[in-house]
């Protein structure tokens, strides 16, 4: 049992950890050495797109053991897990040229990542149970880590490759396992002091009102498909318009700060929405920010504008429906609703990648691809818009 005061937050600090490995440096920094790795190995865009899919791949196996397994094995023991694996498996992605032996490592990281991403999120719901601004917030700055190792990823990996070449790939992902490393203690203690969310045997789970989130879910699905092909592929469109390294350095690095301002600039809509609405807003926020570069090519006011928008309001989609489902749910079953949505949104990331990396190559420019994951975000918002509270009858008939 944790005290009060200033221990909390040093929790959330500590647990935020989680996704700035698996997802600021495990997931997200890919987008920063795909343009190399085509270069250096040759690859067209759908190969390139494909280490992504891959990664989602094995986010989506993650996601069904987790939400097999939290239930038993319990929150903390996966989240440690994951982080612990994380930089074994970034570190192999140094070792190997290959394509598919590159794949395998990729799978890796997403399966130790869905664990982290989903245990942790449920971990620091049980943060201020009491207090739901003070809850909102904590959940937000927890998805918010994932700036952090977008940040440095995003300060380094450009000038590492702008001073030593495409060939420098594998530098840049024992980088991120170094990294990812230094994160491992602070999270396993946060992890350690954390209260264990509520079990209950998978036998007597009460069953999720799916039926009656479809709206969230379908939106979900959508904001996954979208955003990730943003995050896979902007690099290789800024460099698509001749950009420089710096000019990459310092959009990424936006972006990292981005997420960690997001939980502020959203607090209060998180607070207050108990539907579809905060999810909704996230998907038309980073809808718009995907087209504005794609309308207003080679502008860089307008890039640099797409870049803080969608760092401000990605981030907000995983915390939108971690409160949804803490709002609308019992605490016993957060960490399977958070599951299946995280379920969900991995189908959505295998689909992205690959889908707009093969536009990208048919039309012969990634702005395209980019273009068709702007209109689908667009969507997700209007899906997401059509979900409403769910009430405590509605939970109980759930069928």
């Amino acid at each position: 049992m944790m005290s009060m005061g200033l221990t909390p937050w040093l929790v959330v600090a500590g647990l935020s950890l989680g996704p700035a490995v698996s997802n600021g440096l495990a997931r997200f920094a890919y987008g920063l050495i795909l343009p190399a790795m085509q270069a250096d190995l040759s690859w067209n865009f759908t190969e390139a797109g494909w280490l992504n899919t891959a990664n989602a791949v094995g986010y989506l196996l993650g996601a069904l053991s987790t939400f097999a397994l939290i239930d038993m094995v319990g929150s903390r023991r996966i989240f440690s897990i994951g982080i612990a694996v994380t930089p074994f498996a970034l570190a192999g992605s140094a070792v190997f040229a290959d394509l598919w032996l590159q794949s395998i490592f990729r799978v890796a990281a997403g399966v130790a990542g869905a664990g982290i991403f989903i245990s942790g999120g449920t971990m620091a719901a049980t943060l201020f149970r009491d207090a739901p601004s003070r809850n909102a917030l904590a959940i937000s700055l927890y998805f918010g880590g994932g700036g952090i190792g977008m940040i440095a990823s995003g300060a380094l990996l450009p000038i590492l490759f702008d001073r030593n070449g495409v060939s420098a790939w594998p530098m840049a992902w024992m980088f991120l396992a170094g990294m990812s490393a230094l994160a491992v203690w602070p999270a396993l203690w946060a992890a350690r002091v954390c209260s264990e969310p509520a079990r209950i045997h998978v036998l007597v789970a009460p069953r999720l009102p799916v039926m009656k989130k479809l709206p969230a879910v379908l939106g979900y699905f959508l904001f996954a498909v979208g955003y990730i092909v943003y995050l896979t592929f902007l690099v290789a469109l800024m460099q698509e318009g001749a950009a420089s390294a710096e000019l990459i350095a310092v959009c990424w690095t936006l972006l990292g700060i981005g997420v960690i301002a997001a939980p502020f600039v959203w607090r209060g809509v998180l607070a207050r929405s108990a539907g579809g609405g905060a999810l909704a807003l996230a998907c038309l926020a980073t809808g718009a920010a995907t087209l504005l570069p794609i309308g207003l090519p080679g502008s860089v006011p307008a890039l640099v504008v797409s870049v803080v928008v969608f760092g401000l309001s990605f981030f907000i989609a995983p915390t939108a429906v971690t409160s949804f489902a803490r709002k609308n749910l019992d605490q016993a079953a957060w960490g399977r609703a958070v599951g299946m949505f995280t379920v969900v949104f991995a189908l959505g990331q295998i689909v992205g990648p690959v889908l707009a990396g093969f536009v990208s190559d048919i039309t012969g420019s990634v702005s395209q691809g980019m273009a068709a994951a702007g209109l689908i975000l667009i969507l997700g918002a209007a899906s997401a818009a059509l979900q409403r509270p769910l009430t405590a009858r509605s939970i109980q008939e759930a069928t």
